[in-house]
This record gives structure tokens, sequence and C-alpha cells, in this order.
């Protein structure tokens, strides 16, 4: 049986409830180890996907001890607990682990160096989780896109734009990795079936790009051939937390396996913006 933790969250959603066992606050708050022991001794689960975290970046900054209480202690908890039940654990990372300073996409052989509050607690998870658990999976994920109706990150911003303004900005001096949650699940079910522990990037391919392409990408799946969007720098958008200029990943070990199972990313793009949000009534 396989107990998902953090699973309202986007990833989560995506994971299908007949096979998966979907826990979350406040059935089970992974920064108090009692009420994670007691949830792990009750089901036993062959196997734990651990998707509870503290995703907001930038409120990272103001709040590191909340950020750190969740994705790093949480983490201790349910690797503790994981361990003790016997279960394999399967921690989600990000590519913000890195520093962003490399002018190739990332590589699970690169050394991590978190520039910011959120990718350090991320990284130290990622630590906690290979010192307790011999059997784990980390993958490793860049943009994240997904959510439909509860979208709130760039694509279902940018998504909400487009209906009502003729003219746009999006940055164009950062890269990254965009990863549709749906194909990240996806693919997490599919090798963890494998017995190939380790650490995974898992991202979607098709290239690297910027915000400002992503922004083109969706005109032109809405038939926005009118609208006029113009590439800005990152200053004109400044953030409390520090970004690398590079976030962008491949999923090396996975394409040295012959086992990437990760489409283009324009494809999955497209595929979100039709089937969820031009669905969704938002």
């Amino acid at each position: 049986m396989i107990l998902a933790t953090g699973a309202n969250g986007m990833v989560g959603s995506y994971f299908p409830s007949e096979t998966v066992l979907k826990t979350d606050i406040p059935e089970m708050d992974v920064t108090d180890f009692d009420c994670v022991r007691d949830m792990f001794r009750q089901h036993r689960p062959d196997h734990v996907l651990h998707l509870a975290a503290w995703t907001d970046v930038d409120g990272a900054e103001s709040h590191i001890e909340d950020c750190c209480r969740t994705n790093a202690i949480g983490t201790l908890h349910v690797a503790a607990a994981a361990r003790e039940v016997g279960a394999i654990l399967t921690y989600i990372s990000t590519t913000q682990v890195f520093n962003g300073k490399k002018d190739d996409p990332y590589t699970e052989f690169d050394e991590v160096d978190p520039v910011n509050a959120y990718g350090a607690s991320k990284a130290e998870g990622e630590k906690i989780v290979r010192e307790i658990c011999d059997r784990h999976y980390i993958f490793r994920a860049g943009w994240m896109l997904g959510g439909g109706g509860k979208d709130h990150k760039f694509v279902g911003k940018m998504f909400d734009l487009m209906k009502t303004r003729d003219e746009l900005v999006a940055v164009d001096d950062k890269t990254g990795s965009p990863t549709y949650a749906k194909d990240l699940c996806d693919g997490i079910l599919a090798h963890i079936e494998t017995g190939l522990f380790g650490t995974y990037h898992m991202v979607n391919g098709g290239g690297v790009c910027t915000r400002y392409s992503m922004a083109i990408e969706i005109a032109k799946i809405l038939g926005r051939d009118d609208i006029t969007i113009s590439p800005v720098s990152s200053e004109v958008f400044p953030l409390p937390a520090k970004r690398g200029n590079n976030e962008s990943a491949i999923n090396h070990k996975l394409s040295l396996m012959g086992r990437n199972p990760m489409r283009p990313w324009r494809e999955a793009l497209s595929d979100y913006v039709r089937a969820e949000l031009m669905t969704c009534g938002r």
C-alpha cells in the first residue's frame, strides 16, 4: 500500500485515490512526529510518497523557521517513521537546490548549492532521506505547472491575464524546465516499481525555456495572435527570494537508463491548458 503525505497539494491531486492513501492536515501534520508515527503504525504502508512541503519560495525568506520545520524536520519525521515500518520512501525535491550559475542544464551529478531558504530546506530534506532510508527515491522537479482551477502559478496567471489584456510582459533572463505535475506523478509511479533507487531529475523535455517563451506558447495555444508579449528583465519584478539565472535540468540518469518518460514541455503545456484550464470555468 502506498501512503502519500501532503496529498491535498497540486502534485498530490494527480495521484490516483484508488491506489494511494492520501493524507494531509489535519489528520497528519508532518511536523508532529507522534502523529506521523501513529499514522504509519496504523496503516503500515509499503511505500511512502512524501509530498508535504512548504512551497512558497518568497514567503520562506521571512518565515525561515516555518519553512525548515516543514521541509527539513517534517522530512526527518517521515523518514524515521518510514524506516520503522520498513517502507520505501519517495521524496519530491526541486532544481532550486542548485545555485543557477551553470550555463547548461543541471544533471544529477552536479553539486547542490542553494541560494535561498526554500532551496536550502529542500536540500536538507534530500540529505535526511539519504541518511535515514536506504531504500529511497528522490525526484527533482522544475517549474511546476498544474492544478487547473486552483492554479495560481505562472501559467494560471498568464491564462487569466490573456482573457482580458492585449499587452503583457514576461521575464526572459532566467531559464528553467517546465514540469507538468500530471506527467511527474505518472513518471514517479512507473519508476518506483523498478527498485532502481536513487536521485533523479524528472522534468519535461524539449529544451529549456524562459517565462517569456512559455507566455508566447500559451498565447499560441489560446489562439491569441493579437496579443503583444514583451520580454523584460527579472529586475522589473523584484522578489524577496534570490533565484539563480538557470534553474533548468535534464533527466540525465533516466535517459542513460533508457527510462525517461517525460514528453516535451510544449506538448505537456498544451495538454494542460486545453484539458484543465480551458475546461475548469476559471
